[in-house]
């Protein structure tokens, strides 16, 4: 019994589908079929009953599941303490993300990302826009995630990810809420919320009032939560610089599109990262991200 017969087998449980297990690890059909049979044949009992296009677990092949899933997770533990130990850190792959995104598909792209990587550590370091041009420039990043706010840069590799349409976020208890849209304009009079670091915040002001056009009050907020709790308290309004996708939950927040001459405002999203960093494990991570936002915009 190998731990890689192990792994094909609850991938093929977890995804429903010997095709799809195998296109996830790369093997063909038949070897991963072939694989799954050698580790019943190992144990001597049936794991998995199949009917036409269709299977199903045995009692034994679920039981052997749940109790694969513990002593994978411990395999995965030992080899990370025993390089550990061995001085033979982790790969990391660090990445610089603006604190107030709100992409739900970063998670579904470290999810997807740490099962083909499990060796490798992903660390989330969050800032405003300056922060990790800051932290992309000084190598304390390898990649960050960010809308285009200035010229691209030929130091850089400019990995266009989405164009995004812009919205703000604004009180249920707003009169405004019951529009369909809204125009910069109109939002003249009302503070606009920021989320920015105090050392940010003159910047972030700068280019939303210089920029943008937007000429009221501002507001500052030191992350996203924050902010949204400013906004389900009626206290203004704030720009949220993400895709379409929007779980509406029961806090009294509504989004509406954000409205310049007579069009929806849009922004470029981007992964940058240095040149001479192009290496195989970040161009992996902004491609599975890209994908992700493609799907999702096509649900």
């Amino acid at each position: 019994m190998l731990l890689r017969q192990i792994k094909y087998f609850i991938k093929v449980i977890e995804m429903n589908s010997f095709t799809v297990a195998a296109e996830e690890c790369f093997i063909s059909q038949s070897a991963i079929s072939q694989q799954i049979q050698a580790l019943e044949a190992d144990l001597g009992v049936e794991l998995i009953v199949r009917e036409n296009r269709k299977f199903s677990l045995t009692p034994a092949g679920e039981y052997f599941y749940k109790h694969s899933l513990l002593l994978l997770d411990e395999a995965e533990r030992l080899k990370k303490e025993t390089r550990e130990i061995a001085g033979n850190r982790n790969n990391q792959l660090r990445i610089g993300y603006c604190m107030s995104f709100a992409m739900r598909e970063l998670q579904q792209t470290l999810a997807l990302f740490s099962q083909r990587h499990s060796e490798t550590d992903i660390q989330i370091v969050y800032g405003n826009h300056e922060d990790l041009y800051d932290y992309l420039r000084n190598e304390d990043v390898d990649l960050i995630i960010n809308d285009q706010r200035r010229a691209l840069s030929d130091a850089y590799i400019n990995y266009h990810l989405c164009t995004a349409y812009s919205f703000i976020e604004i009180s249920s208890m707003s009169p405004l809420n019951k529009m369909d849209f809204l125009t910069i304009e109109e939002l003249r009079r009302i503070p606009c919320i920021l989320i920015a670091s105090k050392e940010q915040q003159e910047n972030e002001q700068d280019y939303y009032q210089n920029t943008l056009g937007f000429n009221g009050n501002f507001i500052f907020a030191e992350n996203l939560e924050a902010g949204r709790i400013l906004v389900a308290g009626n206290k203004g309004f704030m720009p949220v610089e993400s895709g379409q996708n929007f779980m509406q939950t029961q806090i009294p927040i509504r989004r509406l599109p954000l409205i310049q001459d007579k069009s929806q405002i849009q922004r470029n999203y981007y992964a940058f990262w240095k040149k001479g960093r192009d290496a195989e494990d970040v161009r992996e991570f902004a491609d599975i991200l890209r994908t992700q936002l493609a799907n999702n915009e096509e649900e």
